[in-house]
């Protein structure tokens, strides 16, 4: 595999100086003669030297100015009968330019992008008008030129100040549309950790929940093997006792594992998160597993109390849960709303569908482990722990969740209440 061209600055520099002497074959005399040319060239090395300024300045402008005096030495040789040497004195004022241009432009390479983009068209308009009065004194020097009339030196200027400002405004618009790639790079790995984040919570809260299950099931174990082997039940006893064993291990084997997950957690998940992108991530994600069903279901959020809170993984799990449910709900076509709000010293979150609502007699045993109402098409249930789950997180905030049936909207309501000081960060 070859090495990136961003390894080889030379070959770099090298193709900044074969593309700038080709634009600068595409030019306007606007004074009498060929006392001045205005081409692209200049055009193309500044805005080369801006979008490249990991290449030496210095360095890429002598390369560049030699190129070009050989380029166009080499044009004229084959156009015309004069002489190498008064070829090269023709030209040898645009290679001075370009070099006094890298020149001036290294002295603000550093400070390029602190500067407006108004100010850094003026800044390169200056440095464009310097390298032409040294071109222009090399003319001077060399073929014995005479100087600008005042109102040529003034329509100089303006052409300066045009190219200039077209070149940085292009250079603005490059750098604008790479900041917009880098945020939508940013923005999807943010909704990658943000899934993977909420799914790695729920089982990391649902293998604490089996280790405290496991460590009363040793308890009970051992108990059970103390008193057989007060009953001088030895067989049964010593069975138990190789099964309290086994637990034991299991646990052990769990407690590691929940080790290794809460440190992932803790390294992936840092900082916090407004409620309201809590909310734009429910619903985008949500979006996906509708369309994923093929079901036309529109989101309508609504949000009167926003703040940042830390515990956004939780509160993503919770209303991620509930809001698959609801996409679940629907058979073919309708609508989710997302409310949040603040009522006195508490925060609401409410989870609302179209769906066909939740049966009476359903209301006390859904968010208990094992109950569901949903089956397959062979008729095999589901697993049933998804509302026990956001039962068992909104009790560690303290909170409380209820389910009714919403008639404006045709379906169920499930409604979190949460103390704000639990999920508010601190100022």
């Amino acid at each position: 595999m070859g090495q990136p061209l961003n390894r080889h600055p030379y070959i770099q520099i090298l193709l900044v100086a074969v593309i700038t002497a080709i634009a600068g074959e595409f030019k306007i005399n606007p004074f009498d003669g060929d006392i001045f040319r205005i081409g692209l060239g200049s055009s193309a090395f500044l805005l080369f030297l801006l979008l490249f300024r990991h290449l030496p300045f210095l360095l890429t402008g002598v390369v560049t100015g030699v190129f070009i005096l050989l380029f166009r030495t080499g044009l004229d040789l084959a156009a015309t009968d004069l002489t190498v040497q008064d070829i090269m004195a023709r030209h040898c004022s645009a290679m001075v330019y370009y070099i006094v241009f890298a020149a001036l432009m290294s002295v603000i390479k550093g400070r390029v992008d602190r500067f407006h983009p108004l100010v850094l068209g003026a800044v390169a308009a200056v440095i464009d008008l310097l390298s032409n009065e040294m071109e222009l004194l090399t003319r001077l020097l060399v073929l014995g030129t005479t100087s600008f009339r005042l109102n040529e030196w003034t329509y100089l200027m303006a052409i300066a100040m045009l190219r200039t400002y077209f070149t940085t405004g292009l250079y603005s618009s490059i750098s604008v549309s790479q900041l917009r790639l880098v945020q939508k790079e940013q923005n999807r790995r943010m909704e990658q950790m943000l899934g993977f984040g909420s799914g790695l919570y729920g089982e990391v809260f649902y293998l604490r929940k089996s280790i405290g299950t496991l460590e009363q099931a040793t308890l009970d174990s051992y108990e059970l093997y103390r008193r057989l082997k007060d009953d001088e039940e030895d067989a049964h006893s010593r069975r138990v006792l190789h099964i309290t064993q086994q637990i034991h291990e299991v646990k052990k084997d769990s407690q590691r594992i929940l080790a290794g997950l809460t440190k992932l957690v803790d390294r992936e998940v840092t900082g916090d998160m407004p409620l309201s992108g809590i909310l734009r991530f429910t619903v985008k994600s949500n979006q996906k597993y509708a369309d994923m069903l093929g079901k036309d279901i529109t989101f309508t959020r609504q949000l009167t109390s926003d703040y940042a809170t830390v515990s956004y993984i939780p509160l993503l799990t919770l209303l991620n849960n509930l809001t698959a449910n609801a996409v679940e709900a629907i058979k073919d076509k309708g609508t989710i709303y997302l409310n949040v709000y603040e009522k006195e010293d508490m925060t609401v979150f409410t989870v609302t569908d179209s769906g066909g609502g939740v049966k009476e007699r359903d209301r006390d045993l859904l968010f208990e482990p094992g109950f569901t109402t949903k089956f397959d098409e062979e008729g095999v249930a589901a697993t049933g722990i998804g509302l026990s789950h956001v039962k068992d997180i909104v009790r560690l905030f303290e909170g409380e969740i209820t389910v009714n049936n919403a008639p404006h909207a045709g379906g169920a309501m499930f409604k979190i209440t949460v103390p704000t000081k639990k999920l508010q960060k601190e100022e």
